[in-house]
């Protein structure tokens, strides 16, 4: 989304531009909780709501962000705006499940946050305080990509071995034919009272692990748990312009739930391997182009790689090693949707080496024939050092 048609931060969290940081934490968490993709499935509309909602408590929610935002808006954190000021391009925003979670304290378990704001339903609700289904926990993948896949996008399979649904069960934890029966040591409440000295305290109940009920014979493949270790195999789309670091999520791929729960996410992790030619700087892409001083010297076309075939740039008379030329939209697309970056070629002039006895001959005659106004740098720098090599 083009950061002129994005709708105001403030408006987005429903608070005025004064808000207090207090304030507008209990905005968000009430917002987010209601747009969440677990409470909305199948809802693409409440999604992008909850990713709209993530980055503009994200920018808001930080005292530098907030101020450039306040002085810029939207631009501050569009690289493409005020030569990458303010945002710039360190002011990427985050996967909006991170935020969502920070913004509760770092709690991971949606049950009992749905529970806090709505009284149970959603990732669990009331049936994870009675042992009901419950969701299944998420797992990070670390996955290294060449710097050319992170440029042009591609396509990963990778295979994860994690807890998924027991067969023969079906995922109850019960043999064919068995019963569930109410749970002795709790009554069937799920939860037993535990005393600490004057202190009591209700805690999960450790004989049915919540569920208020046991089955009278476990299913033997997976000892009543009804998950099994198993490895399985996903197709990950990795978009072009990705960088180090960056998170991809891939729903529903993380452990299974318990009891019929919902499957928790994956958290791919990408990592760049080191480029023969190319370094990246954001989204521009640098590389060093050697080139024969006779070139430099007398001017020339120079072929150049780049990410997506040769190019060809035109080197005047006289160009000095350090040199950069820039070839516009040979970089990196932008993960944002902030148009290409650019290709920066930095031409560096070679010192023939291994001369034979012909060309060394040319070359001093050539340097006889050479005053000092032929190396203008080196006779400005002398004139200025004289001092020294009295």
């Amino acid at each position: 989304m083009a950061a002129s048609s994005k709708r105001d931060y403030y408006e987005v969290l429903g608070v005025e531009r004064g808000v207090s940081a207090d304030d507008m934490k209990k905005a968000y968490r009430k917002l987010a909780v209601k747009f969440h993709p677990d409470k909305n499935p199948g809802d693409k509309g409440a999604e992008e709501k909850f990713k709209e909602l993530g980055e503009a408590y994200e920018a808001l929610s930080d005292p530098q962000k907030r101020a450039a935002y306040d002085q810029h808006g939207h631009a501050a954190f569009d690289p493409r705006a005020r030569g990458g000021g303010g945002g710039g391009r360190g002011g990427g925003f985050h996967d909006p499940n991170d935020i969502f979670r920070s913004a509760f304290g770092g709690q991971g378990d949606l049950g009992s946050i749905f529970e806090q704001f709505f009284g149970g339903g959603g990732g669990g609700g009331e049936d994870s305080e009675s042992g009901g289904p419950s969701r299944g926990s998420d797992l990070r993948y670390d996955m290294e990509i060449t710097l050319a896949e992170a440029v042009n996008g591609t396509e990963k399979q990778i295979t994860v071995t994690k807890p998924a649904a027991c067969d023969p069960c079906s995922g109850t934890g019960a043999e064919k034919g068995s019963k569930r029966i109410r749970c002795i040591q709790c009554a069937g409440r799920g939860r037993v009272v535990v005393s600490r000295g004057i202190f009591s305290i209700q805690q999960t109940c450790p004989r049915c692990e919540g569920a208020g009920e046991i089955v009278d014979k476990p299913c033997k493949a997976c000892s009543g748990d009804g998950r099994v270790n198993k490895p399985s195999t996903i197709t990950l789309r990795i978009p072009a312009g990705v960088d180090n670091g960056t998170r991809l999520r891939s729903s529903g791929n993380g452990e299974a739930g318990h009891r019929g729960g919902p499957s928790g996410d994956l958290y791919v992790v990408l990592h760049l391997g080191e480029h023969d030619i190319f370094r990246r700087d954001g989204d521009d892409l640098q590389c060093e182009v050697p080139v024969a001083f006779t070139q430099a010297a007398l001017g020339a076309d120079v072929d150049v790689p780049t990410m997506t075939g040769k190019a060809q740039i035109r080197i005047p008379a006289g160009t000095q090693t350090g040199t950069t030329f820039r070839l516009k939209s040979r970089g990196v697309k932008n993960i944002q949707g902030h148009g290409v970056g650019d290709l920066l070629v930095k031409i560096v002039i070679e010192t023939p080496t291994r001369l034979d006895a012909a060309q060394r001959a040319k070359l001093e005659e050539f340097a006889k024939l050479c005053d000092p106004s032929v190396n203008p740098q080196s006779k400005s720098f002398f004139d200025r050092a004289k001092e020294f090599f009295r």
